[in-house]
């Protein structure tokens, strides 16, 4: 057993080895065979080119061994060897590199979208806390002029004011709501001369007028209006009660965004005919308040559409403006002024009540000391109250974000 058990490995090792020479033998063999059928198929090449064209022998696939090693460049230009070109390399690392380039671009766009998107937020966000810190200003400087103090901080009539600060410029107007009608009281004649005065086609502001009057007038039964609104989508029915909010219009039938809000339109320009320029034509909320007056209106601070709605004729309304620009009118010229221009005291007063609406509009300053195209407008409704109460100023509404037409 112990012999048996010696010799078994070693004649595996002896079958093994002599195996392996018998594959190198036949390998060889074969070789020479292909390498003679080679010589033979390019013996016509060689009379041809001579010794320049040789032909590389393929090798067997998996050897590791590229076939195109070895040829000849004539071969490789006419052909005559099965290898791929080494060009289709340089195209793939090409159009990886065109890629690579493309997503780079990509996302340079979007970062730089990206960055001007988060500078134009930062800008906004400092506008609106500029044009906050202006309304702030403003109804401080006017509480010191409703205190009572000798001097005040702005003029009676001012109509705006502006700020210059460090880091921008502010422009406030100042809206008293006397300077505005009230939408729950005015009446429907009032209603129609205020659509055409801010250049509504008088039919249709003849249609706006019935409509804001019957959405505040109470109405047992349903009415034509009560139908048109039940026929969209969402429908909704008429308020038939008095305006809680002047943004109810909105609502109203015939009021549009542009009606509401004011735009600009296109006029012809005196000075250069054949050019039109947009001049400002102001909306519903500059002329009509939940807090407005029921009868009298500001000389100085009233919009010409409610100086026209309240009977004003077009030549004292003339008037009226070229006097704002020289200065306000005080309570002891009201009287005689009125009387030169041919105008009746009895819907117009100077001054009224304690309620004003400021709206500010802010523009940041660039590092070159210019003003930036952003704007943002704050607006806020104040009430100043009498002595006795908790505090001198109540905020009624605030407006983050406001329209301003100038």
């Amino acid at each position: 057993m112990a012999i048996f058990r010696m010799k078994a490995p070693v004649d595996s090792v002896r079958y093994r080895a002599a195996t392996a020479r018998e594959r190198t033998s036949r390998l060889r063999r074969g070789r020479t065979a292909r390498e003679q059928i080679a010589q033979k198929s390019t013996a016509p090449l060689r009379s041809r080119f001579g010794s320049f064209a040789t032909v590389t022998e393929p090798r067997p696939q998996g050897s590791g061994f590229s076939p195109c090693v070895g040829a000849s460049a004539r071969e490789r230009w006419t052909g005559g060897s099965a290898c791929p070109t080494k060009g289709s390399a340089l195209l793939t690392v090409l159009w990886l590199s065109a890629a690579l380039a493309a997503i780079a671009f990509s996302l340079a766009n979007t970062v730089l979208g990206e960055t001007d998107r988060t500078s134009t937020e930062v800008d906004g966000l400092r506008c609106y806390y500029l044009a906050s810190g202006a309304i702030h200003r403003a109804y401080l400087q006017e509480l010191w002029s409703f205190s009572g103090s000798p001097q005040r901080k702005i003029p009676l009539g001012t109509m705006e004011l502006n700020y210059r600060f460090e880091s921008g410029n502010a422009r406030v107007e100042i809206i008293p709501e006397t300077a505005k009608l009230d939408v729950n009281a005015v009446q429907v004649q009032d209603l129609f001369r205020l659509g055409v005065a801010l250049g509504i086609d008088p039919e249709r502001a003849q249609g706006i007028a019935a409509a804001i009057d019957d959405w505040r007038k109470p109405s047992p039964v349903a009415t034509a209006f009560d139908s048109y609104y039940l026929s969209l989508r969402p429908s909704f029915r008429g308020s038939h009660a008095s305006i809680q909010e002047i943004e109810e219009l909105l609502r109203v039938r015939g009021v549009t965004p542009d009606i509401f809000y004011g735009t600009y339109v296109p006029v012809q320009d005196d000075g250069n005919l054949g050019n039109m320029r947009l001049v400002q034509r102001p909306g519903l909320v500059d002329c009509l308040s939940v807090f407005g007056t029921k009868d009298r209106v500001d000389i100085n601070t009233a919009q010409p559409a409610v100086l026209a709605a309240v009977g004003v004729t077009p030549y004292a309304i003339s008037a009226i403006l070229q006097q704002r620009r020289a200065g306000p009118v005080l309570e002891a010229q009201l009287g005689p002024f009125l009387e030169s221009i041919g105008a009746g005291a009895g819907r117009l007063r100077v001054g009224g009540n304690s309620i004003v609406t400021l709206r500010a509009t802010a523009q940041l300053r660039l590092g070159n000391g210019q003003l930036s195209d952003l704007k943002r407008t704050v607006s806020a409704q104040i009430k100043f109250m009498p002595t006795g109460y908790d505090s001198p100023i109540h905020i009624l509404r605030w407006y983050d974000t406001a329209w301003s037409t100038n």
